[in-house]
């Protein structure tokens, strides 16, 4: 059953740390770790209209939401409104709380093809593709944006806000960059709530929430909603229990333990290794690992052997290897 408006806006009533799409990074595997450390909201990776459309098993793959994967949105991208439109059919059967549209993806490959940020080029035609989608669907639908394409004087995201709830969307992600910056310069979250104050729709603000103080620094600014993480939690998934401690009862955490550090890695090569076989699990788990090990005792070495082993069986006897080494400084400390 579709959520309800009533439903769906509780879903934010938290003030949650949502979970970013990030491409090749929030599978499943991912959204459960995430989950686990308290992100309340996750949304997948980028689903390709055209792949999902044809077929292709690499977009069906992202639409699987196992149990307890939940709430969790599908986020579609393309540059085709009825295409958009069709894929959201499709994917609504796969059951997710609610559907996204990608239109802040600045990537060239993307955006230069009309999809993602692309849309931020052409607002009407960018309005017109949510009205179109919204009407297609049951689901709630929502859209992640930037604040526009270019510089500031073509900065389209107040107005377009409330155009775009004018259409039906749900809720508004807004990464408070412009297209142009992709991940460079620093994200205004002003804009995030300049648009927040012309809508009656949850907005939830994303851009440089690298620590629990963002996270917390980004709402009371902003008065937004929620607020998304993305790069941060590829190294740091616990920002998510981070910052929900500092929400929810304003403590700040200490940082995960040695142990903790070593026990995710093992947890997220077991996961990965079930989900894609071996070596591909254990390849993809490899971005994670700077930021899962920094700190530890000779982590630079550990890293290193990690990365030169493709077998499961061989990377755990690694970690066995750094946990026994751990547990013998701390026994003759």
């Amino acid at each position: 059953m579709p959520l309800s408006p009533e439903s769906f806006r509780r879903l934010f009533a938290s003030r949650p740390v949502v979970l970013a799409p990030m491409e090749d990074v929030t599978d499943a595997v991912f959204r459960r770790i995430g989950r686990e450390l308290g992100a309340e909201l996750c949304v997948t990776e980028f689903v390709n209209v055209e792949g999902l459309l044809r077929g292709c098993k690499t977009a069906r793959r992202k639409l699987d939401l196992a149990d307890g994967d939940q709430p969790t949105a599908i986020q579609i991208y393309g540059a085709n409104p009825e295409r958009l439109a069709e894929a959201a059919r499709v994917a609504e059967q796969a059951g997710p709380a609610f559907l996204d549209i990608n239109c802040g993806c600045w990537v060239p490959k993307i955006a230069g093809r009309g999809a993602g940020a692309g849309w931020l080029r052409d607002p009407e035609a960018m309005v017109a593709m949510a009205r179109l989608v919204t009407r297609s669907v049951a689901l709630p639908v929502t859209v992640k944006t930037r604040i526009g394409w270019g510089p500031e004087s073509h900065m389209p995201i107040v107005d377009l806000a409330r155009r775009l709830e004018d259409t039906g969307v749900a809720a508004l992600t807004i990464h408070c960059r412009t297209a142009q910056m992709g991940h460079s310069g620093a994200a205004d979250w002003s804009w995030a709530a300049r648009a927040r104050e012309v809508v009656s729709i949850p907005v939830v603000v994303n851009g440089d929430i690298k620590t629990a103080d963002d996270a917390a620094r980004a709402l009371r600014e902003t008065g937004c909603a929620g607020v998304m993480v993305g790069r941060a939690a590829i190294d740091h998934p616990w920002i998510f229990r981070e910052a929900r401690a500092l929400l929810d009862d304003g403590v700040h955490l200490p940082p995960p333990t040695a142990e903790e550090r070593l026990a995710l890695c093992r947890a997220h090569l077991i996961a990965n290794t079930e989900a894609r076989g071996e070596p591909h699990g254990v390849r993809v788990t490899r971005r994670h690992l700077t930021g899962y090990l920094r700190g530890l005792p000779g982590a630079s070495a550990l890293r290193r052997e990690l990365l030169f082993c493709d077998s499961l069986s061989g990377c755990l006897d690694i970690l066995d290897s750094a946990a026994q080494r751990l547990a013998a400084c701390g026994a003759a400390a």
